[in-house]
């Protein structure tokens, strides 16, 4: 049995990866300090012999008095409303935060991963994005908290393992959606499920051209695992290389839904990346890893979670 953290824990993706992990018989310990991540993700996990959960920020030295195997540094706010929310907040987590995780991997010798983004690329000049492009990023502007403070984080680690020889990490994780996903969380797949759950308008943003790629997030916990236990240091993407319009996903939730719901378009946001879809040669090659599931399929094996947070059943 290994000990695992992961930090962020109870966020979206960090929910899923502490199930996972438990499912294997690891021992986990979830740490997260609640601003984006919800204790009621893990409630069910509470109970359970080789799971603890830690209300801490990453931001402050963190103590763990067990010996670890491995670190899982999910420990940030992801999505687009978070960029105005809490700017400041996500500089701090990527660079202390970061900072912290690295000095306590050193201090037991622990695998560390880093969660890392496709928001390092920018508005992207190449297409499809691989891990030798250095991005295309404006450094002042509304994202640049998240897309800065990421890149930093990369810089980071890539000189710490240089002075310190750490075993760490880095992997760029593109969309993902499912499950234990915030309704509020202002990402376009939860966005447009519970518009047209309620019964209300999908709102499009330009004229939803833009493109992304959407990973259902079992194939991102699995793409996390396999980079755990490789040899590769990366970084490396993770992430579904279909590619679909915003205005095609919001069809496709129509169609799932089968309400009355109608889009309705407005204005782009700034700096809003027009095209964004992962080259997975490298996962595929060094990690025997890629996506199995659709998104058509992914979508509906998300509906229940947002049916049960509206309270729909």
């Amino acid at each position: 049995m290994k000990t695992i953290v992961v930090a962020g824990g109870a966020g979206f993706i960090g929910a899923n990866l502490c199930r996972e992990l438990l499912n294997r018989g690891e021992r986990v310990v979830a740490v997260d300090n609640f601003i984006t991540g919800r204790q009621r993700n893990l409630e069910e996990l509470l109970s359970l012999p080789n799971f603890s959960l830690v209300e801490a920020d990453v931001t402050q030295p963190l103590e763990i008095s067990e010996s670890l195997d491995e670190i899982y540094d999910l420990a940030c706010p992801a999505s687009p409303d978070d960029f105005s929310r809490y700017p400041l907040e996500i500089l701090n987590v990527c660079s202390d935060g970061v900072r912290n995780l690295l000095e306590l991997a050193q201090k037991n010798q622990a695998r560390f991963l880093q969660t890392s983004t496709s928001e390092v690329y920018g508005d992207p000049l190449e297409h499809p994005q691989k891990e030798t492009y250095w991005g295309h990023v404006n450094p002042i502007g509304p994202r640049s908290c998240y897309d800065e403070g990421k890149r930093f984080a990369e810089s980071l680690i890539v000189n710490f393992r240089q002075k310190t020889g750490l075993d760490a990490k880095i992997v760029r994780i593109f969309n993902t959606y499912g499950p234990y996903m915030r309704m509020d969380d202002g990402r376009v797949v939860s966005n447009f499920l519970t518009q047209a759950l309620r019964g209300q308008d999908l709102t499009v943003y330009g004229d939803g051209s833009q493109t992304r790629s959407f990973c259902f997030v079992s194939d991102m916990v699995e793409g996390l695992t396999k980079m755990m236990a490789s040899s590769e240091l990366g970084p490396i993407n993770i992430g579904n290389p279909g590619e679909f319009s915003i205005k095609e996903l919001a069809e496709k939730i129509l169609r799932l839904i089968e309400g009355r719901s109608q889009l309705t378009f407005r204005p782009i946001m700034k700096d809003d990346p027009k095209q964004r879809r992962p080259d997975i040669t490298l996962a595929k090659g060094e990690l025997g890893w890629e996506p199995n599931i659709s998104l058509d399929e992914g979508l509906r094996l998300s509906l229940p979670w947002f049916k049960k947070e509206l309270g729909l059943g």
